[in-house]
């Protein structure tokens, strides 16, 4: 009779611990390694379409800028221009340096070569000296980094842009005044998402913002310089 009853009782407990590691193993694929959730992502990683072309497009801009500025560094007759220039390889080489991990960390591709649009401009700018290529080059780095802000707040919560409200107070500054190069916009914070790889892509857009935009700021601050020398 006891044998009759341990029979039973042994296969119970089989089931029971079966069962038990059953729901650990779902528990852990749901919330992690540890078992426990992560807040604020579902852990996605897949790579979407708009990533993608996100990644090619201010990695193309990014490389017209550095090769732009290379060219103004060795060629500029103006000091302030030569010192900008320089300037925008340095940051941009660094910012392009994290974008690059960023996309190889996630099976993304970065572009570094150029536009039509960009060979046409090198080739436009090689021909040029003294402040008709300063004037030339300045122009160009505004049309760029007015698009690369345009990108770049795409991927940020813009509730966390506070520079809006210094332009004006700004607009009204000397023209032949030395540019800052410290002027950046603050407190920027990415735009959240459950997408890992996007989240990581929106957080290096936050990060590029800042210099982005001071570089926008002291190029129309050197470019109002510019048209006042041409002007005497």
């Amino acid at each position: 009779m006891k044998r009759m009853w341990i029979a039973p009782l042994a296969i119970a407990a089989a089931l029971t611990i079966g069962c038990n590691r059953a729901d650990n193993a779902t528990s852990t694929r749901a919330g992690g390694a540890n078992g426990t959730a992560t807040a604020g992502t579902s852990g996605r990683t897949e790579v979407s379409s708009a990533d993608r072309d996100f990644v090619q497009d201010v990695s193309r801009m990014n490389a017209a800028e550095i090769d732009l500025s290379r060219l103004a560094a060795s060629r500029a007759s103006s000091p302030d221009v030569k010192q900008f220039a320089q300037k925008l390889v340095d940051e941009h080489t660094a910012a392009g340096a994290k974008l690059s991990g960023v996309a190889t960390q996630n099976g993304l591709q970065t572009a570094t070569d150029l536009d039509d649009a960009h060979r046409d401009l090198q080739q436009k700018l090689s021909s040029k000296q003294g402040l008709d290529f300063d004037k030339s080059y300045i122009d160009a780095m505004i049309d760029d980094h007015e698009k690369m802000v345009d990108k770049l707040e795409s991927r940020i919560d813009k509730t966390t842009i506070e520079h809006r409200s210094g332009d004006a107070a700004n607009a009204g500054a000397a023209a032949d005044a030395t540019p800052k190069v410290d002027t950046k916009a603050q407190t920027v914070l990415p735009e959240k998402s459950d997408n890992e790889v996007t989240a990581r892509v929106n957080a290096w857009a936050a990060d590029a913002y800042p210099d982005t935009y001071a570089h926008l700021k002291q190029a129309k601050s050197l470019q109002d310089i510019l048209k006042k020398r041409s002007t005497h």
